[in-house]
């Protein structure tokens, strides 16, 4: 197939399963059961881009396996941790504000945008399919996917076993990645994209979806990301601000001294 019908094809793909989401979403009466999908909406799109391309083998296998096992493992984790907490705050107050019909203003401003945002960010993935060989920036790819893989399940896990301990209860993790970047996880996830976005460098095509691994950083580092949490926890962590001075806020460093006051 050509890569415009392959784009067709997952875009229809990425909304049928936002749409079956949504649907789960009102059942469950959690709106936040959109946040399980972002992961495995990946594989979804990485799995039916993967047999309609017509690029080398080993590329469209090795970037289609990457995509899905990041996305699996980051949908079980949140569906995991999701599933003991109440309904998001964010989802409940958008609900509560959204005046007459708020399952339709919810479906459009929080499932259809994601669905169009996934379906951008997961385009180095389609256009990966297309790729002629699995060469130099494949490899790279493949270290770099390596790296933002490990930190964001290390990090997650490390967090995991943190907040399992009733005695950290209002504390802060400041110790394994966590001492060297606030955000561990973040920063893996940006790494992961950024490795798919090299597999797609194959072509010169797909070096053209720079763009999408951008995306993915800024939301993450900028976006709703890292300044929405980093907001909440400023209020509920009393040790917080003096983590943030220390602490780099994205790319792993080495902690900062105490400033002098």
């Amino acid at each position: 197939m050509s890569l415009g019908g392959t784009l067709a094809v997952t875009a229809g793909a990425t909304l049928l399963a936002f749409v079956v989401t949504f649907g789960i979403a009102r059942w469950r009466k959690r709106y936040d059961t959109v946040d399980t999908l972002w992961g495995p909406g990946f594989a979804l799109v990485a799995l039916v881009a993967a047999p309609l391309g017509d690029g080398s083998v080993a590329l469209r296998v090795v970037t289609a396996l990457l995509t899905a096992i990041w996305g699996v493992r980051l949908g079980v984790h949140l569906h995991l941790r999701n599933h003991k907490l109440p309904e998001d705050p964010r989802y409940v107050w958008m609900a509560e504000s959204a005046g007459e019909n708020p399952a339709l203003k919810l479906f459009v401003r929080v499932y259809l945008v994601q669905a169009v945002v996934l379906w951008f960010v997961s385009l180095p993935v389609q256009f990966a399919m297309y790729g002629d060989t699995f060469g130099v920036t494949a490899w790279l790819g493949v270290a770099v996917w390596l790296v933002g893989f490990g930190f964001e399940t290390v990090g997650d896990e490390q967090l995991r076993r943190f907040k399992a301990d009733p005695g950290n209860k209002g504390k802060v993790l400041d110790s394994g990645l966590w001492r060297y970047t606030r955000h561990p996880n973040y920063f893996g996830d940006a790494c992961v994209w950024w490795g798919l976005y090299l597999l797609a460098c194959s072509s010169w095509v797909g070096a053209a979806t720079v763009l999408s691994p951008i995306a993915m950083t800024y939301t993450l580092a900028k976006g709703t990301g890292k300044p929405l949490l980093e907001k909440g926890l400023r209020r509920s962590r009393p040790g917080y601000a003096a983590y943030v001075e220390r602490t780099s806020g994205f790319f792993p460093l080495p902690p900062r001294s105490a400033t002098p006051r």
